[in-house]
């Protein structure tokens, strides 16, 4: 039996007006751990106690090292893996109630791009085919309007002359183009929500922010929801409008980006900011060092606050005994820190 003795006290998080499209309510994902295949040894705990709301037509931002649980957290959204505990509820529909028709119709709202547009392409078909496979499996049983989408979605993410690029093969493109043909697919299906993994992580630093502009105008075209999964502080103001950081399956802060980036509060946020590739000299002045050693397992994390055992701004006798709820120091910006107690 997995148990979880966590409490959380939230003093709240600003709402708006729009609808909640997405809500993820204390979702916990852990893996079993077998010895040599046979007895239980433990769990991995990737998401352990995830909650956050995502609105129509709103863009958010997860960031966290590699390992922080940033990809469980997406795979679990994407219906690949089921919650041990919590819940994701799409549109009003919880996915851990859905059956394979309820599924199927929730990956068609649903649009991925993945990290490297490359391995995502099969190589053996060619760009149309791609692009037509989705509609095919999707139900749009009409060629004619199959041809239609396809053009429509190339147009829109300016791969053109539609022409020149349908009868090639992904290995002819560059990968700022082979990254359009993902976006293309991902939104072939007319998705009202985006999960958008590290999409410019594998690209050349010329073609990145034409890419995100690219996802922004989409976004902003199609009145979707997006969850942009990244590393890269310097890139989120691009593209977001809140930003989730996480940290060992925890999220430890979440507000705008404008509050984050002009006045992070979380010492880890303030360490993400020092390694960006454009730090801001205030942020530079609030946390001068990159904490020392390596995020911690996540088969034994450490008690209390996940960071302390990193963090130079640790109180003692508090940090590495209780697990910190969130605190909002400022209006709709919540952290998960001792500090504002």
């Amino acid at each position: 039996m997995v148990t979880d003795t966590r409490s959380k006290v939230v003093k709240g998080e600003a709402e708006g007006a729009r609808k909640v499209l997405l809500s993820i309510d204390d979702l916990h994902v852990w893996f079993e751990l077998r010895r040599f295949g046979f007895g239980h040894a433990g769990y991995v705990k990737a998401v352990d106690g995830v909650t956050f709301d995502v609105h129509s037509g709103e863009t958010i931002a997860v960031v966290g090292e590699s390992g922080c649980g940033k990809s469980s957290l997406m795979k679990t959204i994407l219906g690949l893996y089921k919650p041990t505990r919590g819940k994701v509820i799409f549109d009003g529909k919880n996915l851990s109630e859905l059956d394979s028709a309820g599924m199927h119709w929730y990956h068609t709202r649903v649009g991925y791009v993945q990290q490297d547009p490359y391995g995502a392409l099969p190589p053996f078909m060619t760009i149309e085919r791609i692009l037509e496979e989705p509609l095919i499996v999707g139900g749009v049983k009409k060629k004619e309007e199959r041809e239609q989408r396809v053009r429509r979605a190339m147009e829109e993410v300016k791969l053109s002359p539609v022409a020149d690029f349908l009868p090639k093969f992904p290995h002819m493109l560059s990968g700022g183009q082979q990254q359009r043909v993902v976006i293309a697919r991902s939104m072939i299906m007319e998705p009202k929500f985006l999960v958008a993994d590290e999409p410019v992580s594998m690209l050349d630093a010329s073609v990145r922010v034409e890419i995100l502009k690219l996802l922004r105008g989409l976004q902003e075209s199609h009145h979707l929801s997006v969850i942009y999964i990244t590393h890269d502080l310097s890139t989120v103001s691009y593209f977001s409008e809140r930003i989730f950081v996480m940290y060992a399956g925890n999220l430890v802060e979440k507000a705008k980006v404008r509050q984050v980036l002009d006045n992070p509060l979380h010492p880890y946020t303030m360490a993400l900011l020092t390694g960006t590739s454009e730090p801001d000299a205030k942020n530079a002045e609030t946390f001068k060092e990159i904490p020392p050693g390596e995020p911690p397992s996540l088969v034994n994390p450490p008690s209390g606050c996940r960071f302390h055992p990193r963090c130079s701004k640790m109180i003692k006798g508090l940090c590495e005994i209780e697990e910190p709820p969130d605190f909002e120091p400022e209006p709709g910006h919540l952290v998960a820190c001792w500090l504002y107690k």
